[in-house]
């Protein structure tokens, strides 16, 4: 009789408005639920894959389904970072041992992390890249924010995009992704705009494999590398070009991993940052937990939803919680 019986299931989430990046619309997301039950005890993950990796549920099942009798007959944390490369795939498997390894010891998975208590964490909520007035009417919608985000596309209403932002907002951290939109150039024409509007973060402004380009730019305003930064693979690299790292479960495969990838980049004197590529509670519970080690929090995806699970974070004052019953414990 198998150790361990998995199962998968691939699900769609709609937003409740289309959401604009540079150089993508996502209209809603597709997930793949892991769900591990081994003695009467289920542990679940969940991942919406890497887009523009093209780590989509459908070949995230495939990888599964490839080494299922392996991972059936049993297998642990740390041998899985050994089977699969960073993926979603690995995300999803790796979050649902963790919850599944808490529920047999009766420990959560904070202290099978060595973590303390987890607290509430301030989130940013995300505006979308819109005309400058629909943004502005978003973020008015975020009324209990203390932290906003705004896609940024490079072009030459970004300036209007963040003036109207902060207008809106006068008392919310302010930062701005680009999503590789930026050039140089465009960059160096915004900065002013962003020095006077009070923006306290620049995330991934090049494309990957331009990061050169930060070379010599003396930027007023702290830089993150998001597609830059995939895993803890490469990100000794980057300590010379960026100031934090933004971590996604997704990108780097899960949050053992993700905990690695957060003591190392202390370790090289860069701040963290724990994103989220879309997805509902299941996905925002493991990423909550590694935001406890985060000085920049960015959990909002589920408020993006229409409709989200059964058991759900809960978002209050600013600030993202993870009730027990949602993932972890006992």
């Amino acid at each position: 009789m198998n150790a361990i019986e998995m199962s998968l299931t691939v699900e769609q989430w709609p937003l409740k408005v289309p959401f604009r990046i540079s150089g993508y619309l996502f209209a809603c997301v597709d997930t793949l639920t892991v769900r591990l039950n081994k003695q009467g005890c289920v542990g679940q993950g969940e991942t919406g894959g890497v887009y523009y990796l093209n780590d989509k549920p459908a070949n995230m099942l495939q990888q599964l389904e490839g080494i299922r009798r392996t991972i059936e007959a049993g297998i642990s944390r740390d041998e899985l970072q050994h089977l699969m490369p960073p993926c979603g795939a690995r995300n999803a498997l790796d979050c649902a041992l963790w919850d599944l390894d808490s529920k047999l010891t009766g420990q959560a998975a904070w202290q099978l992390a060595g973590l303390a208590l987890p607290k509430a964490l301030v989130t940013t909520f995300t505006c979308g890249a819109e005309e400058p007035e629909t943004m502005a009417a978003c973020a008015r919608g975020y009324d209990n924010a203390r932290a906003i985000k705004i896609k940024l596309t490079g072009d030459p209403v970004d300036a209007d995009r963040v003036r109207a932002v902060r207008e809106a907002r006068r008392d919310v951290w302010l930062g701005v992704d680009a999503n590789q939109g930026f050039t140089r150039a465009s960059l160096a024409e915004l900065i002013p705009v962003l020095v006077a509007e009070r923006v306290a973060l620049i995330e991934q402004p090049f494309p990957v494999g331009e990061e050169a380009l930060l070379d010599g730019f003396q930027s007023p305003i702290p830089i993150a590398a998001d597609e830059s930064a995939q895993g803890i693979s490469g990100i000794s690299s980057l300590a010379d070009r960026f100031d934090v790292i933004n971590i996604k479960l997704d990108k780097c495969g899960g949050l053992t991993e993700g905990l690695a990838l957060a003591r190392l980049a202390r370790e090289l004197g860069l701040d963290t940052m724990v994103g989220n590529m879309l997805g509902t509670s299941l996905a925002m519970a493991p990423a909550f937990l590694l935001g406890q080690l985060c000085q920049i929090v960015d959990l909002d995806g589920p408020a993006l939803l229409r409709e989200d699970r059964e058991h759900t974070v809960r978002y209050a004052n600013g600030a993202i919680e993870c009730p027990e019953r949602l993932w972890g414990y006992a």
